[in-house]
């Protein structure tokens, strides 16, 4: 039940690049990110702490860049360049909230943020900055999802927040499925065995084993951000044994 305090002690936000493109075709809308910004320090006059992970599509996708002949370690090394990129726009944008931000890179970038040091992070969340960890976790093929979950793991987060522009997980693709139903809740391997596609399988077995609930929800709804660390179950909750609703139910005979 939604209150007016916090639900949630420390959350790790899980944004993709696209969503920081707004309307625009390439790159960083600003009203988009001072939106973020803005709810994202909204979050943290709660009390609550605050670590992001970013991803780099509105620039570079590795995969993508593999498609077009490039090596796909260097495609992916390119991509998280531009997540370093993304991650300082974001600290920049939070910084003009009133708030502190430190950028930690999973690769040595030492003019511009930190190198990622686990007790370091927690030590700055503790003090009341956010965090925005760059460049996924450092190696090619693992993809920024995979690192969200594994650095909420380590930052010993109580939930990960996995931004998107739909408003959760739907049975199938509700842009092209009218009849797609969507879950309230789900068990990491129903979202394994039933394909959902909603964060890739490493992240979610990652998740799994260590028992680190996901929250799918739209960030492109004003205040949802908000109300989910105050509690309010909005979009999909993937944990262990979730309740079984009778729209999770329904969505299982689609």
């Amino acid at each position: 039940m939604e209150t007016d305090q916090p639900k949630y002690r420390r959350i790790l936000l899980k944004l993709s690049g696209e969503a920081l493109m707004g309307e625009e075709d390439y790159g960083i809308d600003p009203n988009v990110i001072n939106r973020i910004a803005t709810e994202v320090a909204q979050v943290m006059d709660l009390g609550v702490e605050v670590g992001i992970v970013i991803g780099g599509g509105n620039i570079f996708r590795g995969a993508g860049l593999a498609k077009s002949g490039i090596d796909r370690v260097t495609g992916d090394h390119m991509g998280m360049l531009a997540t370093v990129m993304n991650s300082l726009a974001l600290q920049n944008a939070i910084e003009k909230q009133g708030k502190k931000v430190r950028v930690m890179s999973a690769i040595e970038i030492h003019e511009v943020c930190e190198d990622y040091i686990r007790r370091k992070a927690i030590r700055h969340l503790e003090k009341g900055n956010a965090v925005v960890f760059a460049a996924g976790i450092g190696n090619p093929f693992f993809t920024t999802d995979s690192a969200a979950s594994l650095r909420a793991i380590e930052i010993d987060a109580d939930l990960v927040l996995k931004a998107t522009k739909v408003d959760g997980i739907y049975s199938a693709d509700p842009a092209t499925s009218p009849e797609a139903v969507k879950y309230d809740h789900l068990d990491y391997d129903e979202v394994i065995e039933k394909k959902l596609a909603v964060m890739d399988t490493s992240a979610v077995v990652l998740c799994r084993d260590q028992n680190m609930p996901i929250q799918i929800f739209n960030m492109n709804r004003e205040g949802a951000l908000l109300d989910i660390v105050k509690g309010s179950p909005i979009g999909t909750i993937v944990s262990a044994n979730p309740p079984q609703t009778d729209v999770a139910k329904q969505g299982e005979t689609k």
